[in-house]
């Protein structure tokens, strides 16, 4: 018989504007929820770019999450954030899904600040578990019954403090859920069919009913007996499920699971939330990508991308005017090594994003990932260092903050010749605060015998690659922004700089500009405009902010009449090192006018990066505008004053 044409059903996205519309929706129909979810999430970030592999791998988990419990009551806690976006589709942002990344839009991670279903900032990884701890333990104390849930990736895993935070989860034997959503490996079906039958069993409230026996009868027995009989429960549990490391460390483990499989999936988590009373792990497996051919098919999953089309999958790209400063450090750096055997080199998880991916190709067999611990990145090439190799420890500024105490201990101290190459210096664009290279000069600037610089562009890169693979006496840095170069003329082979030693760009008489990093093109377009104005300048650039060139500070300082530090970092950096010199020397007690230019004592928020040294007044205006101020004059157009 045929059936009459029904008008479609409206999409149960259009359903689900909070978790709590979850609850509504049978679970047989969630795999179209899922589907509709994933297709609405490519159409966002297809025209805003962003991580897309990452969240299409959690869809289903994220639903599940959220139908399973109650947040936000129930903290829901993302690590680091690249899968975020699902969640937030979910959680009453979908109106707004399409600014993620712009100015005034979403954040491309978890913000506290944009959602009470946000409980945890997140953006640099492995802080999920350290965070989850501490609400459990603050629920606890406040007499507050809710569950926790800290979601986090395998490669997260590979960091010391997400042990930490694991083995003190253990011992403080806190109602504590963690999720392990491994997506490196795939489940066959009949692993995956089997497997989700032992979540379910170990799960259930026979087993964690034995469990919690075990811990009231030694109540009256003592800890010892207490050790035993849990020892016992987990040990018979695991002829059935197989022991783990995590059981080790005080954790129900269940798993691995179909992290695709609503059927694997709410079972296992409705048991969790029923019968869990101490810490457990759920250990998920997901396809990064899933649902997306072209994400499926690419070797990165389309972890980061541009906006791209849709139906092809292909990505728009830019048209540069001139190489990433990415790329010509990573060309400059396998020139050096192929002239040198003893430099190797480090990354922590970021082959690409550093550029060592060309290396590792040049030079497979001297290079390292280590994963995401920065922290032993830095000790291990220091360790490399004391055997005469010469490590360059690629990483971006924001990571080098996570290692620092081993910068200051492990290296500093010793005065090991490590090379810290430091990408993403200065402004980053749409991935806002978390991830801006602000305080690397102040921070590596405060201690003795580091060598720090700062390329100016990209031949200037070029040179300090070389130098640093000739500098043996200790610790050396450079730094170089996101994006491209200004187009200059490249050197066959960079040369080596003397140590702590500047430039003059451009001779004047009235202003001197003293630039520390890639600001110079834009003093150089500032002076044309200073000049214009019968206000003649001269344009340094720095290269060295420890150790200073006292010469040329010196020469700046009797021959103008202002003079102006920029640079693309915090208060405390390059600029407050030239004030401490010229106030020591007493070179101010004339009269000279000194003003230094750094980045805005706030947390900038996402934007295009033009926009941000715009709005920090570091460009081409901000630097005229701020040479009028010190001489107490106001400027009346492109060069005039009065």
């Amino acid at each position: 018989m045929t059936q009459p044409n029904t008008p479609p059903s409206t999409p149960l996205l259009d359903k689900v504007n909070l978790p709590r519309d979850l609850k509504a929706i049978d679970d047989k129909d969630l795999p179209q929820l899922a589907g509709e979810l994933r297709a609405e999430m490519i159409d966002a970030v297809s025209r805003t770019g962003g991580h897309l592999g990452a969240g299409l791998g959690v869809v289903e988990l994220t639903i599940a999450i959220h139908k399973v419990f109650d947040t936000p009551h129930d903290r829901l806690i993302f690590d680091v954030g690249h899968q975020c976006y699902p969640h937030k589709i979910l959680t009453g942002r979908r109106d707004r899904i399409r600014t993620l990344r712009q100015e005034s839009g979403l954040s491309g991670f978890t913000r506290r600040a944009e959602s009470p279903y946000d409980p945890f900032g997140a953006a640099h990884s492995s802080t999920s578990i350290s965070a989850g701890l501490g609400m459990a333990v603050a629920s606890e104390l406040q007499g507050v019954k809710r569950n926790v849930i800290s979601v986090i990736g395998d490669g997260a895993m590979s960091a010391g403090m997400a042990y930490e935070a694991l083995n003190n989860a253990g011992a403080l034997d806190a109602r504590l859920i963690v999720i392990l959503n491994d997506n490196d490996m795939s489940i066959a079906p009949p692993t995956g069919a089997m497997s989700a039958y032992l979540a379910r069993l170990a799960s259930g409230r026979t087993y964690m009913g034995f469990r919690e026996l075990g811990k009231k009868l030694t109540a009256y027995l003592g800890k010892s007996v207490d050790r035993a009989i849990t020892r016992a429960v987990e040990h018979a549990r695991g002829y059935v499920t197989g022991g783990t490391l995590f059981e080790e460390m005080g954790f129900y483990h269940i798993g691995p699971i179909d992290g695709h499989s609503f059927e694997h999936l709410l079972p296992v988590l409705r048991n969790v939330r029923d019968n869990a009373h101490g810490p457990v792990l759920i250990h998920v497996v997901t396809q990064k990508g899933k649902g997306y051919a072209p994400a499926e098919a690419a070797a990165d999953k389309y972890h980061g991308v541009n906006t791209f089309d849709v139906i092809t999958g292909a990505q728009a790209k830019a048209k540069p005017n001139a190489p990433s400063y990415t790329a010509v450090f990573a060309e400059a750096l396998v020139q050096e090594a192929n002239e040198d055997e003893r430099i190797v080199a480090v990354t922590a998880a970021m082959p690409a994003g550093t550029g060592l991916d060309k290396f590792a190709l040049a030079h497979p067999s001297r290079i390292f990932d280590v994963g995401i611990a920065e922290q032993h990145a830095v000790t291990f090439a220091a360790g490399l260092a004391t055997e005469g190799l010469k490590p360059f420890a690629a990483l971006y500024s924001t990571f080098l903050q996570r290692g620092y105490d081993q910068v200051v201990h492990d290296v500093a101290i010793q005065g090991l010749p490590v090379r810290f190459p430091i990408d993403r210096a200065g402004f980053v664009g749409a991935d806002g605060p978390t991830h801006a290279g602000s305080f690397d000069t102040t921070y590596l600037a405060a201690l003795p015998g580091f060598v720090v610089m700062a390329a100016a562009d990209e031949a200037e890169l070029k040179h300090m690659v070389r130098t640093a693979a000739a500098y043996d006496e200790g610790p050396i840095s450079f730094r170089y922004p996101r994006g491209e170069g200004v187009g200059i003329d490249m050197p066959v082979r960079g040369e080596i700089l003397e140590i702590g030693r500047g430039r003059i760009v451009k001779e004047g008489t009235k202003v001197a500009l003293l630039s520390f990093g890639t600001r110079l093109a834009d003093c150089l377009l500032a002076a044309e405009d200073l000049d214009a104005a019968g206000l003649s300048t001269t344009v340094a650039d720095a290269r060295f902010a420890k150790p200073l060139d006292h010469d040329l500070i010196r020469r700046l300082a009797r021959e103008h009449e202002v003079l102006i530090t920029i640079e693309e970092g915090s208060v405390g950096g390059f600029g407050s090192h030239v004030l401490q010199f010229l106030a020591l020397e007493g070179l101010m007690d004339a009269g000279l006018k000194v003003r230094p230019m750094v980045l805005p004592d706030i947390w900038m928020e996402q934007m295009k990066q033009d926009a941000m040294y715009a709005q920090a007044g570091l460009d081409r205006a901000g630097i005229v505008s701020t040479v009028f101020r010190a001489l107490g004059q106001k400027r009346v157009g492109r060069g005039a004053a009065s």
